[in-house]
């Protein structure tokens, strides 16, 4: 086949549907973005993302020699996607040390067990 996985094509979207939007290619190979493909976000209107017409830029997810249609991604290439999200290097949050576990809580009862007996004798 003409297109591999992982490479980036430019497409026209020819039709959308509820599950996806259809792409014609070069070369006279058929695409489908599938609805969990357009974007991260929930995608209840793929209308909204994209057009009849639009010319769009996608990644290859797979390809089928036989019936020359591939699986697209629009959400592949997109900035916020977060398969390709870094967090930032160096600074790390931490935690203020606290000392926590049964040892506490097992200091603390005595003073719990002597609040409860005043709250139920008031």
């Amino acid at each position: 086949m003409i297109y591999k996985p992982g490479q980036i094509v430019e497409g026209k979207i020819t039709g959308i549907q509820p599950y996806g939007a259809f792409v014609a290619l070069e070369h006279h190979v058929s695409g489908l973005i599938h609805i969990s493909e357009i974007s991260d976000g929930f995608v209840k209107d793929i209308s909204k993302f994209v057009a009849v017409g639009d010319v769009v830029k996608l990644k290859v997810l797979e390809c089928d020699d036989k019936s020359s249609h591939v699986k697209l991604s629009l959400k592949a290439l997109q900035k916020t996607h977060s398969r390709n999200r870094r967090k930032p290097m160096g600074h790390k949050p931490s935690l203020p040390n606290m000392k926590m576990g049964f040892q506490t809580i097992a200091n603390a009862m005595s003073e719990w067990i002597k609040e409860a007996k005043e709250t139920i004798l008031k």
